[in-house]
């Protein structure tokens, strides 16, 4: 089996190693220069330095190329999915899809499979690969499980059988809104708990920010159509408490630097590696107010990255709520 990966930053790279193990996989940059120097280092020193690519591993920038595939695998940032599925349906139109992109379009707070349906049409055949997995582990060939949803069942179980190998374990999921809704907030908690960390609240605040993170997620995500025990999955609870935990997540990275008192222009700057909760947060924030759905956390996380509260207010203000039946 081809499969075409479409971006070659840290997650996109691991997958085209966990997938090269196995099958012929392409890995597609729109940088020329880009794949020259993993070409030349044998490496993607940029974002996975250290771990050497595969020979059989083929690396190019020309789409036209890479789209001759039996999948097609986008792992853009969230802002490159449109014109990226746009471009395959343009090369290689009814080849089947998935997308391992995060968060709700900027402008828009469309989740991914509502920008893939506007570009390759309602019927198309396609899902999200999302779960708990740290592309440098990954890419490392550690062991990981994560979760392809679709609204089509047996489209998400023919990829898991396909794809499945003892070191990236995958399970089929017909949820697609609450797969990508948890794959989205998770972010918005995890530079919470950064902020929360960084500012040494300690363990039990961690585990209760985790907590109430979920509810938030949960009510969101059921308001918008997803199944309650989705969030207690792989793509919910899982995605959650790694990103809120874990040393490699960039988002709660940037909650860490908050809490120094960095400000958010010099955070993505110095991040190197793009944060999808930042972007996420404005969106989730705008649409659960739109929607009538109780979102503290998500509201302070908001009023730091836009300027309008301290990291310490906003803790401040979380802990002065009223108590609530839970």
């Amino acid at each position: 089996m081809r499969i075409a990966v479409f971006g070659a930053g840290a997650w996109g790279t691991a997958l085209a190693l966990a997938f090269s193990r196995g099958h012929e996989v392409v890995l597609w940059s729109r940088e020329a220069a880009e794949i020259a120097a993993m070409r030349s280092d044998g490496e993607n020193r940029r974002y996975l330095p250290g771990i050497p690519l595969p020979a059989n591993l083929q690396l190019t920038d020309d789409l036209q190329e890479a789209a001759r595939a039996d999948l097609h695998l986008v792992v853009t940032p969230l802002a490159g999915l449109r014109s990226t599925a746009r471009a395959l349906q343009a090369a290689a139109p009814d080849t089947p899809l998935l997308w391992a992109c995060k968060g709700l379009e900027a402008g828009t707070a469309k989740l991914p499979h509502q920008i893939v349906a506007e570009e390759l049409g309602p019927d198309a055949a396609c899902g999200v690969l999302t779960g708990p997995s740290f592309a440098a582990e990954v890419a490392q060939g550690l062991p990981a499980a994560v979760t392809i949803a679709s609204s089509d069942i047996e489209f998400a179980r023919y990829w898991v059988q396909a794809l499945h190998n003892n070191r990236l374990r995958l399970y089929a999921n017909d949820d697609l809104v609450g797969a990508e809704v948890g794959g989205a907030v998770k972010n918005v908690m995890a530079i919470a708990a950064g902020v929360a960390d960084g500012m040494g609240f300690g363990l039990n605040a961690r585990a209760a920010l985790i907590t109430r993170g979920l509810a938030e997620i949960t009510r969101l995500g059921i308001a918008l159509g997803g199944r309650r025990d989705t969030f207690m999955g792989l793509a919910g609870l899982g995605d959650l408490v790694l990103t809120c935990t874990g040393d490699l997540s960039r988002n709660r990275r940037v909650g860490l630097l908050l809490a120094e008192g960095k400000t958010l222009p010099d955070i993505l700057e110095a991040l190197g590696h793009v944060a999808e909760g930042v972007s996420t947060t404005r969106e989730v924030a705008a649409l659960s107010a739109k929607l009538g759905v109780d979102m503290p956390i998500t509201n302070a996380v908001d009023g730091v990255l836009n300027g309008t509260l301290s990291a310490r207010e906003a803790v401040e203000q979380l802990l002065a709520r009223d108590p609530k039946q839970e």
